[in-house]
């Protein structure tokens, strides 16, 4: 084991096997598969980034004819596109010869990350005969005729009922359509096929000298060469000899098979990183189903001198089932929705939104401040998860005209309804929020998150595919930290996430409280425990430390929070 779970925050988490969505990958190629980036941020803040392998499948209609005694030979090739305006490759399809509609049977792998606008252009060719015994990688594309384009967003793909969508193609050398494009999307079907576990152990060792141990379980699949590689550990149980861990999730990508042997591990967690083998034991699914059926426990092994010594530790399996996990895309594409609420930080220690140094300062050149590069980044991404993209925006921390302080008003000033149209409305209002509301303070949260809660509360009962997503920009360190989180542990049983994005250079420590990436759970002033974690908190400066974007850093967990909800609830998508 070594150091592989070394940090305690990140250690201390299950990893593998936990239900949060989508699957991590490392996949190479543009498209938004494997980023760097992302991984950076992951490695130091313990974060489980969320990704979706995807099959696009192709087909076209009404293409032109550009053969003389036959039909085009078509051929399309998929790319991503960068940031900085490049184009990257993810594939392409076979060739067809002789025809106008041709419907391509090679897929195209692609990466679907919900965190991240991933813009994607399709063009097709007719290839030259003298290609058609090549491999279609061998094609040279500058030799072949140029068919025509088509542009989209990943997302648009997607959330499509059918997850359907369909282009117009065009060429620059001619004028009006070059027929159509239609492009298909399927998530890799054996990411869901899953196995649902609850391990319980009885009688462990105690390896700890003036407490007891805090065990965790690592499970890892035999492959052909004979060695074991760990898919999964649970979280660690503190202080307990006979724990019961959450639920485990084990995909049939991760265990191969039922009857495939799989090396269960016990250990007794060190923040070092020396983690101590109480004992292991080998099983497959199929023995560990029989176990849940007979109702027995199997003992822990332990090597000493060469031989296996028989231990007093047990575990059990309190739960098993055969379950399939519908992913986040399965809720998008069906027509389940986000909708986008953001709060906006007026309080004076952003300073004079006149003063080129103030975070509220609009540049006449143009150039975003904090605040406004964080609403359209995020809603860039949120708003296609949005039908009707009316969004409530309220401020806090702001004296009002009557000199009162408010810490939720509403951002367009409008007594009666705090919902702008769409991300422009909301700069629109903030825009003029600045000018007509002072800054004041201190920095309070807890209203602005019960207003949130309020709107979420109310399509509880009447509709179960609404999810929402609020927004705090701030600049302050939190004053009513109590009170707040009495207000995020009562929204945990609510359809709501939040995402704190700090700016300014002021001191967040005490905001890490409120984002539970460190296993824990918030408890409220009477006692009560969040049901789930609903808070991402990630200062702009440490974004920009990394050089990731604030999409990035703020939008990985949305997708596991989302689930966490649908999944409590037994909410599934719609047929």
């Amino acid at each position: 084991m070594g150091g592989c779970f070394s940090d305690v925050r990140g250690g201390q988490q299950a990893v593998g096997g936990v239900q949060r969505g989508p699957t991590r990958t490392n996949v190479g190629g543009g498209g938004g598969g494997h980023n760097d980036a992302v991984e950076l941020f992951y490695r130091a803040h313990g974060i489980q980034p969320l990704f979706t392998q995807l099959e696009l499948s192709l087909s076209a209609a009404k293409l032109p004819d550009l053969d003389i005694m036959s039909k085009s030979d078509p051929m399309a090739v998929v790319y991503s596109k960068k940031q900085d305006g490049t184009l990257e490759e993810l594939g392409r399809t076979e060739v067809i010869m002789n025809i106008l509609d041709p419907v391509w049977i090679e897929k195209i792998s692609v990466t679907y990350q919900f965190e991240v606008v991933q813009p994607l252009v399709f063009r097709v060719y007719d290839v030259d005969t003298k290609y058609h015994n090549r491999s279609v990688k061998a094609i040279k594309l500058s030799n072949q005729d140029f068919l025509g384009e088509a542009t989209c967003v990943l997302s648009e793909i997607i959330t499509k009922q059918n997850r359907s969508l369909t282009l117009n193609l065009c060429n620059k050398k001619w004028h009006g359509r070059q027929g159509i494009l239609t492009i298909h999307a399927e998530e890799t079907v054996a990411s869901k096929n899953a196995v649902e576990i609850v391990f319980r152990c009885t009688r462990l060792d105690n390896k700890d000298l003036l407490s007891k141990s805090d065990p965790f379980l690592r499970i890892s699949r035999i492959v052909e060469s004979g060695e074991a590689v760990p898919f999964c550990k649970t979280e660690v149980v503190n202080n307990n000899l006979n724990p019961t861990w959450k639920p485990l999730y084990l995909t049939m990508q991760q265990f191969g098979s039922m009857d495939n042997p799989l090396i269960i591990e016990c250990f007794d967690f060190n923040s070092s990183g020396n983690h101590v083998q109480i004992g292991k034991l080998q099983k497959s699914l199929t023995d560990l189903e029989k176990l849940h059926e007979q109702k027995t426990g199997v003992n822990f092994l332990k090597t000493c001198n060469g031989r296996e010594k028989v231990l007093k530790g047990q575990l059990h399996v309190e739960v098993f089932r055969e379950t399939q996990l519908h992913s986040f895309v399965d809720y998008i594409s069906c027509g389940f929705e986000l909708n986008f609420m953001v709060a906006v930080d007026f309080t004076a220690s952003n300073g004079n939104p006149g003063d080129p140094g103030s975070l509220h300062y609009v540049d006449p050149s143009g150039r975003l401040n904090a605040y406004q590069q964080a609403i359209m980044e995020v809603g860039e991404v949120i708003q296609f998860y949005d039908s009707d993209r009316r969004f409530p925006a309220w401020g806090f921390g702001g004296r009002m005209s009557d000199g009162t302080i408010s810490h939720c008003f509403n951002l367009n000033g409008i007594p009666y309804s705090s919902e702008v149209e769409g991300v422009e409305g909301i700069m629109s209002a903030y825009g003029t929020a600045l000018r007509s509301v002072g800054l004041a303070g201190p920095t309070l949260f807890g209203k602005v998150i019960n207003a949130a809660a309020e709107v979420a509360a109310q399509t509880v009962s009447s509709n179960t595919s609404k999810y929402y997503v609020l927004l705090i920009i701030t600049d302050g360190v939190l004053t009513d930290l109590q009170e707040t989180i009495d207000a995020l542990v009562r929204a945990s049983d609510l359809p709501l996430s939040i995402l704190i994005v700090g700016v300014g250079s002021a001191d967040f420590t005490r905001m890490e409280i409120l984002d539970a990436d460190n296993g824990g759970r918030l408890e409220s002033s009477t006692g009560r425990i969040a049901t789930r974690d609903i808070v991402q908190f990630v200062p702009m400066r440490e974004v920009h430390g990394g050089r990731i974007s604030i999409v990035q850093g703020l939008l990985e967990e949305l997708p596991g929070q989302f689930l966490s909800y649908m999944r409590s609830r037994d909410i599934k998508p719609l047929s």
